[in-house]
């Protein structure tokens, strides 16, 4: 197990009885980049269940934290969704990860499309002061099926807007736009929709998404990713070709939400 660390759990929330999320103790010596995932898991007859989890908490933050769905008969999350303050868990001590702002050109507004799950580690870039410093507008679009399922909605409008470090920078240049398709609510629509109709932009008073000055990252769905990508290279952007690579927009390579 030379490449796992045990870390201690902290909390957990249930938001749905499909989704919880959870915190854990921090290594000192652990290091990653906003948007990386890691693996994590338990140890079961002896033997680490590991799964990939990107990191919600930002990497200057002294825990960890991490967003999970609870499927049925999964053989991670039907355990793991189980776990208590005090339980221990195992992390890898590789963070890698494809969703990076230092692989995207220089631009006007960065969006942050995600779905479900897919919100974990864009949940860590919103809160990088590098991020505000690179793009004028940061616009997080998080598509969930129902309401509840909004996990840190109120984070993100009620809190992060006075937070002690990034208040500022959050009030005048966050824009966040949660979307519900199967309740009624006051953004209704896949993303997809809602930004080739132009309604996304139009609700949030800027400008249509442009290839020549803006900037997108993705995670969620094999399906999301695929029509995301078809829209955006149907207009003109380049994707990254890799980690590394720059591009008008990155995805999440190595792993999609399950």
């Amino acid at each position: 197990m030379a490449v796992f660390e045990y870390e201690t759990v902290l909390s957990v929330r249930h938001w749905t009885d499909t989704l919880f999320s959870f915190t854990t103790t921090r290594s000192p010596h652990f290091r990653f980049e906003n948007g990386h995932f890691v693996t994590l898991g338990l140890e079961i007859d002896g033997r680490p269940l590991m799964r990939a989890y990107s990191v919600v908490s930002s990497k200057y933050q002294e825990t960890l934290e991490f967003l999970s769905i609870k499927v049925e008969n999964g053989p991670l999350t039907s355990r793991l969704k189980h776990i208590k303050a005090g339980d221990q868990i195992l992390l890898s001590r590789k963070p890698t990860g494809s969703l990076l702002i230092s692989d995207l050109y220089e631009g006007r507004n960065l969006f942050l499309f995600a779905t479900g799950t897919g919100l974990a580690p864009f949940m860590s870039i919103v809160r990088d002061p590098d991020t505000y410093q690179k793009f004028e507008k940061v616009i997080l679009v998080h598509g969930v099926r129902k309401v509840a399922e909004l996990a840190y909605r109120d984070y993100l409008e009620k809190e992060l807007p006075h937070d002690d470090f990034l208040g500022e920078l959050v009030q005048s240049q966050f824009l966040y736009y949660p979307t519900v398709t199967r309740e009624e609510f006051l953004h209704r629509g896949r993303i997809t929709d809602l930004l080739e109709s132009g309604r996304l932009c139009e609700d949030l008073g800027i400008d249509a998404i442009s290839a020549k000055h803006d900037r997108a990252m993705i995670c969620g769905s094999v399906a999301m990713l695929e029509d995301m990508r078809y829209l955006l290279d149907s207009q003109g952007f380049s994707i990254s070709p890799g980690v590394g690579q720059m591009g008008d927009y990155v995805i999440e390579r190595s792993f999609t939400e399950k």
